[in-house]
């Protein structure tokens, strides 16, 4: 099974209302319900999470589960502090999934709307 991020930016308020009432209207219709949403106020918030940098950990990740951010690091050849803030920002954000030291990703797709 596919897991799909839906990733939006911006949109405000009555954006995200909208999309968990359309959910709540559809699991009382009996639809089996199972989405995943991260939204971003606005832009800059977006563009400060996901860099090129970060987006290339992330295909790496989810190509190549990692015992540690340290052989995460070693692997991209990157800095290892750099690494952690990026690992720790991440998994913040809900990009990364932990299960002790060991990192994954959780999704096969992110999706992301621009509201305009």
């Amino acid at each position: 099974m596919t897991r799909e991020l839906d990733v939006h930016v911006g949109g405000g308020f009555d954006a995200l209302q909208a999309r968990v009432g359309d959910a709540l209207r559809r699991q009382r219709e009996g639809e089996p319900v199972h989405e995943d949403h991260l939204t971003f106020v606005d832009w800059d918030a977006f563009a400060r999470t996901m860099t090129a940098k970060r987006l290339e950990l992330l295909r790496y990740l989810h190509r190549n589960p990692q015992e540690s951010v340290a052989a995460l690091a070693r692997n991209l050849q990157r800095d290892y502090r750099r690494v952690h803030e990026d690992v720790e920002l991440l998994t913040a954000a809900g990009l990364i999934a932990r299960d002790g030291l060991a990192l994954s990703t959780g999704y096969d797709e992110i999706r992301t709307v621009i509201a305009l």
